[in-house]
């Protein structure tokens, strides 16, 4: 009996809550933002509480209504509140993955606010830190559309840790790592990838990719032992072998297929004999 005066009186309260602020909400001019009195909820515990345990009906039923609203056209201001409809979502229903998906491919597209559909995709993993899904895709908006490598590296490596984690995150770790020029964690992730893949395929791949750090190293050094040639003597010198010669360099590297870069006295201009990718 006294259970069931319990649940009356909760009821009760809830119903006069809610009363409550639908009267503070309809005080609000609905010709700016129609049908947006879930904005004004505080937050999405607040309205878990009220759900009696539907909180994930509840998150099904503010994730349709929020693709609607921010599918209107006619809302100048819709953004302003686009985290906390996301965030409420987010509380009700931490393990709903697709709103943060949508929600950060909408905050791109419609905004074009990379920062924005990052931080989507940081509240998701905030909530789900066993789903490898929310680094890797920040880690690919860092990349292609912020050109932010570094970043990118950062996710990338989340994503890289996490169990179950895809094979290419590996590759796509290595090749940040690569742009940022930190050439140690680029070849030693590539040799890793190269040594333990099962397929020929990506194992081309991680032999192309050996192939133009080397080159990339071995090319950098070339260039500035020739600037250093031609300072002295004022050309640059007939043959690679020239460098050796003047005591500059022990030896001239090969490359990865241990092949002679191709090298123009002229310019001093030195360049891997074949494209990388086309080995």
């Amino acid at each position: 009996m006294r259970k069931n005066l319990s649940l009356i009186l909760i009821l009760c309260l809830s119903c006069l809550l809610f009363m409550g602020l639908k009267l503070e909400i309809d005080k609000v001019s609905r010709q700016k933002i129609p049908g947006s009195s879930i904005i004004y909820i505080p937050s999405g515990d607040y309205l878990k509480m009220a759900t009696f345990g539907f909180s994930s009906l509840m998150a099904d039923i503010v994730y349709i209504w929020a693709i609607q609203y921010f599918g209107n056209t006619a809302i100048p201001d819709k953004f302003d509140h686009f985290v906390h409809i996301f965030s409420i979502i987010s509380e009700l229903d931490p393990r709903y993955i697709d709103p943060y998906e949508v929600g950060a491919l909408i905050a791109l597209y419609d905004t074009k606010d990379v920062a924005l559909s990052i931080k989507l995709l940081d509240m998701g993993f905030a909530k789900n830190p066993d789903l490898w899904i929310f680094p890797l895709e920040a880690g690919h908006y860092a990349q292609l559309y912020k050109k932010d490598f570094p970043l990118a590296r950062e996710y990338y490596k989340k994503a890289m840790d996490i169990p179950g984690a895809p094979d290419i995150v590996k590759r796509l770790y290595a090749n940040a790592a690569f742009k940022v020029m930190d050439i140690k964690t680029a070849w030693e992730t590539w040799l890793e990838v190269y040594e333990t893949a099962k397929e020929e395929r990506v194992k081309k791949i991680a032999s192309n990719h050996l192939y133009n750090i080397k080159a990339t190293v071995d090319i950098r050094g070339l260039r500035s032992v020739l600037e250093k040639y031609r300072a002295k003597y004022g050309r640059y010198p007939d043959k690679l072998s020239g460098i050796v010669a003047a005591g500059l360099l022990p030896f001239i590297p090969k490359d990865y297929d241990n092949k002679d870069y191709v090298y123009d006295p002229k310019t001093g201009d030195v360049k891997t004999a074949v494209i990388p990718w086309k080995r």
